[in-house]
């Protein structure tokens, strides 16, 4: 028996028994565009909806999510997997109670798991599937590898573009990388884009629809518009505070348009939801299958 099938036995054996978290991985085709801000804040508004939230800060080597969370965690991932540390320890209380996982440079190291440490890391995802509804993983920028084999595990993806040229070029640059890889399955993934930085809807669903278009044109793909974020002066001002926008200046614009986001996510969970829910222990067992661990 190979390793993927021995991952699968596991999957399947666990499903049957357990609860799956919903796994919505945030991802980008360049930096800047304000993706960790839509991580942190959509998990604040989630959380506000009633449900158990944990963030996967993934973007190595960018702090990012802890200073938006003023959080300095002790452990990161790479301590679960290295160091012995239980998967309570590598979890940092947050916010709106919130949860917070470093990546640390523990998925950078990934490649390094032999047979018995993946079946290991899999099978501790699970507890974190149990604990939590959602979790929302914040992707590095741009087109890496690193970046690539999360979304490429994803069944649920959000992409955030801004009205800059470059970010739109980049998104797609982003979306072209995964369309071509051997290992996407359109149907298996649901892709939706959020416009940030706008000056009202108009110009958010003129950017969807700019981009849409060549997407549906030269890569034959579905692509949904989930809404806009308009530009906002008080989510710098949050920044510069180290909170989340929906905590510092829960009025503000841009926080009201985070909680419409994340009542539009909750409605489609409620409603007919057309992605497989695999928990995050499926997708870590997706990602080192195409890896072929």
């Amino acid at each position: 028996m190979d390793q993927a099938e021995q991952l699968r036995n596991i999957i399947k054996q666990q499903n049957k028994k357990q609860h799956l978290a919903r796994v919505i991985t945030v991802t980008s085709g360049k930096g800047g565009v304000g993706k960790s801000n839509v991580s942190v804040n959509l998990a604040i508004q989630l959380s506000r909806l009633n449900k158990k939230v944990v963030v996967l800060d993934a973007d190595f080597g960018l702090a990012n999510v802890e200073v938006m969370l003023g959080i300095r965690p002790q452990y990161n991932l790479a301590d679960l997997m290295f160091k012995g540390k239980s998967l309570q320890d590598v979890i940092s209380p947050g916010p709106e109670n919130i949860g917070f996982i470093s990546g640390g440079s523990g998925l950078r190291e990934l490649t390094n798991l032999n047979r018995d440490q993946v079946q290991s890391l899999v099978r501790m995802m699970y507890g974190l599937d149990s604990i939590a509804d959602v979790v929302i993983i914040d992707t590095g920028a741009g087109i890496s590898s690193s970046v690539i084999d999360l979304v490429l595990a994803s069944s649920e993806v959000l992409l955030v573009a801004t009205p800059e040229p470059t970010s739109i070029t980049d998104a797609y640059a982003l979306l072209k990388t995964l369309c071509r890889n051997k290992d996407f399955d359109a149907a298996e993934t649901k892709i939706r884009m959020i416009a940030n930085r706008t000056h009202g809807y108009s110009e958010g669903k003129e950017l969807f629809d700019k981009l849409d278009t060549v997407v549906e044109k030269f890569l034959k793909m579905n692509m949904e518009y989930l809404g806009y974020i308009p530009y906002d002066e008080k989510l710098p001002k949050a920044v510069m505070k180290q909170q989340p926008v929906s905590i510092a200046y829960p009025n503000a614009v841009s926080s009201r348009a985070m909680l419409d986001l994340a009542m539009v996510l909750e409605n489609g969970v409620e409603g007919n939801m057309q992605t497989e829910q695999r928990g995050l222990s499926g997708l870590f067992a997706k990602m080192f299958h195409y890896r072929k661990v």
